[in-house]
C-alpha cells in the first residue's frame, strides 16, 4: 500500500504512531527486507505518551503508549540493525518543545523533530483543553469569529519567529558544545549517561 500511494502521488509516504511496544517494528523491517526496500515507508513519525492536544481524549493522553524517551532510541536501533537507517527517516514528535528536547531527539536517532505544542504555545495556546469544543478562549483552536478575535496574527508572528530562532540557536549551541558542526551530526555517543 505504501508503494501504491507513493506511485499515485509521487510524494514520500510514511506514517505516524505512538508505540505501545516496539516489537512490531521488527516484523515491519523483516517484511521490508523480504519484499524489497521500495516497499519501505519513507518516514516514520514517532509520537510518545507525552503527545496529544486538548482535542485528545484524556484517557488516551494519560494511559496509552510509551514515552518518546523509550520509543525513539529503540526504534532507531531496530531500523539501524536491519540496515534501513538510510532508507527510512525517523521523525520525533511528542512534547519536544525545548532546544534540549530537540537535541536529545537528534542524539537518540531522529532525523527530524516536529513540535505542534511548541508552536501552539508560541502563538498563544494556554492549554485550556477545549480544542475539541470549538470554544478555545485564546482563539487558537476555534472557528468562532468572536473567540478568534483573541488571536492577533500580526503580533503573534513575531513570537513564533522568536521561538523558532531561539530553538535553532540553542540546538546549535548544544551541538557545538558536543564538538560537532551541526545538529544532524549529533548521535547516541553524545547522550552521555542518559
Amino acid at each position: 500500500f505504501i508503494s501504491y500511494l507513493r506511485d499515485v502521488t509521487g510524494k514520500p509516504v510514511g506514517f505516524k504512531t505512538a508505540f505501545g511496544d516496539t516489537d512490531w517494528i521488527k516484523e515491519l523491517c523483516e517484511e521490508i527486507k523480504a519484499r524489497g526496500e521500495e516497499s519501505a515507508p519513507d518516514f516514520i513519525t514517532i509520537d510518545g505518551a507525552e503527545g496529544g492536544t486538548g482535542a485528545s481524549p484524556m484517557t488516551l493522553m494519560d494511559n496509552s503508549a510509551i514515552s518518546i524517551r523509550a520509543a525513539l532510541p529503540e526504534v532507531a536501533r531496530i531500523i539501524k540493525d536491519y540496515g534501513l537507517k538510510e532508507r527510512i527517516r525517523l521523525i520525533a514528535s511528542g512534547k519536544l518543545v525545548t532546544a534540549g528536547d530537540v537535541a536529545w531527539a537528534m542524539m537518540a536517532g531522529a532525523d527530524y523533530v516536529v513540535s505542534a505544542r511548541g508552536f501552539m504555545f508560541s502563538i498563544g495556546c494556554i492549554m485550556a483543553m477545549r480544542c475539541h469544543t470549538d470554544r478555545c478562549p485564546s482563539g487558537v483552536a476555534t472557528h468562532d469569529p468572536d473567540l478568534q478575535n483573541a488571536l492577533k496574527p500580526e503580533d503573534k508572528k513575531h513570537k513564533v519567529a522568536n521561538y523558532v530562532n531561539r530553538v535553532r540557536e540553542e540546538v546549535a549551541t548544544i551541538a557545538h558544545s558536543c564538538g560537532v558542526k551541526h545538529a544532524r551530526a549529533l548521535n547516541q555517543s553524545h547522550l552521555g549517561g542518559q
